[in-house]
């Protein structure tokens, strides 16, 4: 096989999607908060071009699988858009956080991430770079505590 035969393989199958990498998949239900013109449309598109759906906007009036907020330093209250994130969220669902990396205007330094998700009831999981300009920190609903007998 050929580099280009291989290449070509790799986009059939997604696996140079960063899209992928962050667990989207066809029927994945996506509701998008905080989009702005400095988001990556590259990455918004292989989200909907893996998951075959619109993204539905804060208005959703359905459950979605995934949340794609868009967040910056000067956006507000982030355990406040946490919080409103969750409103149509289902249980067992995901908070993708896309954040700024490093060095980019409206860089979100990591503890007002890892101090905001708890106060809003969710747990960091994982943080990954998925475009030049943005990181995607997962976000979920801790699990429960067995309880005692």
């Amino acid at each position: 096989m050929t580099a280009d035969s291989a290449d070509d393989k790799s986009r059939e199958t997604g696996r140079d999607n960063p899209a992928r990498r962050l667990g989207f998949e066809a029927g994945t239900m996506v509701q998008e908060f905080g989009y702005d013109d400095d988001c990556d449309d590259a990455f918004r598109d292989a989200i909907t071009d893996i998951t075959g759906e619109e993204f539905a906007d804060d208005n959703a009036e359905d459950v979605v699988d995934v949340v794609l907020l868009w967040w910056r330093d000067e956006d507000g209250d982030l355990v406040d858009a946490l919080v409103e994130a969750l409103t149509d969220l289902k249980a067992g669902g995901v908070v993708w956080l896309m954040t700024p990396k490093v060095g980019r205007d409206g860089y979100v330094d990591a503890s007002e991430i890892a101090e905001s998700a708890p106060t809003a009831g969710l747990a960091t999981t994982s943080s990954l770079s998925v475009t030049e300009d943005w990181a995607a920190t997962k976000l979920v609903m801790p699990k429960s505590p067995r309880s005692k007998r």
